[in-house]
């Protein structure tokens, strides 16, 4: 296989894979579905060429098994994240910036979460990053427990089986034999894809507001208190 280069040697999921194996995929799965220092993980490229590894016996392990294993690391890695938030609390909108930690990341996160409700757990998951704070911020807000499980365990299943399931099917295919790097580096860009939609989003939403507070400074924008982290989704 060739060597995707699109970052640091230890990013790429083929010399990750290469070295670690198996059980340093769901390492890497359980890191960045709920802890802080996971977010910058390859997870979706990683799955990808894990499936297709299977496929064409590099990785050899039944699919099925390897399937149920990363499902089973990502549920336990939000779960990690869940428990972590909550014992954190909000707190964690104070902490400081670090070269591992992003006071942004937290704020978007939250945002998801507010917006999409319990359901973002499963949307999160098919959104670098956001993926990694979604299950933290929900422990935050003291999302009731059951139903986090739920979502849990449906977005694990559904973003773990479905992207290495995919790279396996496209592993079959020999022109995806014959351009590797490049169906890596299409995977990556799609990962990217959401990310830059709600930063676009994000940045129209900023300049409205901007004119909108110029126009009326002392509009009920002004100064307006923003929901508290427990926000709506919090268990009474």
């Amino acid at each position: 296989m060739n060597t995707l280069a699109l970052g640091p040697q230890w990013l790429d999921p083929d010399y990750l894979i290469d070295t670690f194996g198996l059980l340093g995929v769901l390492a890497i799965v359980f890191a960045e579905s709920g802890l802080l220092i996971g977010f910058f993980l390859p997870g979706d490229s990683l799955l990808f060429t894990t499936g297709l590894l299977v496929t064409t016996d590099v990785i050899k392990q039944d699919l099925w098994l390897v399937c149920v294993a990363v499902a089973v690391a990502a549920v336990l890695g939000d779960q990690a994240g869940y428990l972590f938030g909550r014992k954190v609390g909000p707190a964690l909108f104070r902490r400081p910036d670090s070269k591992l930690f992003k006071q942004e990341n937290v704020e978007k996160a939250h945002e998801f979460f507010e917006k999409h409700g319990p359901k973002s757990l499963i949307l999160a998951r098919f959104v670098p990053i956001v993926r990694t704070f979604t299950p933290i911020i929900a422990g935050v807000s003291r999302m009731n427990y059951r139903s986090f499980i739920i979502f849990n365990v449906i977005g694990g299943v559904l973003w773990g089986t479905g992207v290495t399931l995919l790279g396996s099917a496209l592993g079959k295919i020999d022109f995806v034999h014959q351009h590797i790097e490049m169906m890596l580096i299409a995977i990556v860009l799609l990962s990217v894809i959401p990310i830059a939609i709600e930063y676009l989003r994000a940045r129209g939403k900023a300049k409205k507001e901007a004119v909108a507070g110029a126009a009326d400074p002392q509009g009920p924008t002004a100064g307006a208190p923003s929901q508290g982290p427990r926000g709506r989704h919090a268990k009474r």
